[in-house]
């Protein structure tokens, strides 16, 4: 298969699913390294399509047709926050785009997080503290924006009320 076979079976198997995909799953299907699925993956960028790279894996952005809600939730927390904070909006039937902070310097740092579900958030604490990362939030005092999804507007006023009531949330 040459070049052009290979990234067009990459496209299609990012679209197969909702879930990400590691980049070691993806070469292992393809039968490449995962080397090549990273440049493949740029080039594919490159030529306008929108694949995100997740801490756990990559995922195709398509325009869908959606009834969800999106919004952008200000929040405020130290490292032993973090997972709670995340639970809070999973637990309540939230999906976590993302993290965002305002750097000095660079300006708007973000995250693709994409997390859905307590392993979710299990797996993201697990790679900070064997990665020996530090959060985005670290940076900014724990000041930071999370851009999260709900499937309705109960939905996300029930997560903004338990981070209110956890004191994460910012007013």
């Amino acid at each position: 298969m040459d070049a052009k076979e290979r990234r067009t079976m990459l496209v299609e198997r990012l679209r197969s699913t909702d879930s990400p995909i590691t980049g070691k799953v993806l070469a292992q299907e393809l039968k490449v390294s995962r080397q090549i699925v990273v440049g493949d993956i740029a080039i594919l960028r490159a030529a306008g399509l929108n694949i995100y790279a997740t801490p756990q894996g990559y995922i195709l952005s398509e325009p869908k047709k959606s009834t969800n809600i999106v919004a952008t939730l200000p929040c405020k927390h130290g490292m032993d926050g973090l997972e709670q904070e995340l639970n809070i909006i999973v637990d309540n039937g939230g999906k976590v785009l993302d993290v965002i902070v305002e750097h000095a310097i660079y300006g708007e740092l973000k995250g693709n997080l994409m997390l859905a579900s307590r392993r979710d958030v299990a797996d993201f604490m697990h790679k900070l503290q064997v990665g020996g990362a530090e959060p985005l939030c670290s940076i900014t005092s724990g000041v930071h924006l999370h851009t999260v999804e709900a499937p309705s507007l109960d939905v996300l006023l029930r997560i903004k009320e338990e981070l209110q009531k956890n004191g994460i949330l910012l007013n």
